[in-house]
């Protein structure tokens, strides 16, 4: 009974970490994976470095955005999830 009591408090520190701080972060992957499985071409997006523009190719690793200086190639990782959906319910 002693040493359950010594490992209860560590037990604590472990579930507290795990649902206030792994948890949220899968959950956040998860919605990152769905958001860009989900894009096409035509959607409007943001970059994480604040680019706009719509997206004219997609490919499995990259893509390109048409923009009104014309067209540029980036990474799908570099499409900004919030930013994105931001932009696409102001209009």
């Amino acid at each position: 009974m002693g040493q359950l009591q010594s490992f209860l408090p560590l037990l604590l520190v472990i579930v507290v970490f795990y649902f206030f701080m792994l948890r949220p972060q899968q959950k956040k992957i998860k919605q990152e994976k769905e958001f860009d499985s989900a894009l096409k071409v035509g959607d409007k997006i943001v970059t994480k470095s604040g680019i706009h523009g719509r997206l004219a190719e997609l490919s499995e690793t990259t893509m390109v955005i048409e923009t009104m200086a014309g067209k540029i190639k980036f990474e799908r990782s570099a499409i900004s999830q919030e930013l994105s959906a931001k932009a696409n319910a102001k209009s």
